[in-house]
């Protein structure tokens, strides 16, 4: 099953969970993505260890999307 998760002040929150064919679930995780990206959240996915990239769209194949705030810098 894979998970759409948040880090925040708990550690993290499961915002959506789904399986591929799963159509309602499938969309449910979409939408909870995109509301995410609203709040200025960013998603990423691993992309093996110590590597990580920046999703615009939710990618249903992933097993884990984790939403973060964007790193404050300058």
């Amino acid at each position: 099953m894979a998970k759409l998760i948040r880090m925040d002040s708990t550690g993290h929150s499961t915002l959506a969970e789904w399986r591929a064919g799963d159509p309602a679930a499938e969309e449910a995780a979409i939408a909870a993505f995109r509301t995410q990206l609203d709040q200025g959240y960013i998603g990423v996915v691993s992309q093996g260890a110590g590597h990580a990239a920046q999703v615009d769209d939710l990618p249903l194949e992933a097993d884990l999307v984790i939403m973060r705030r964007p790193i404050a810098g300058g």
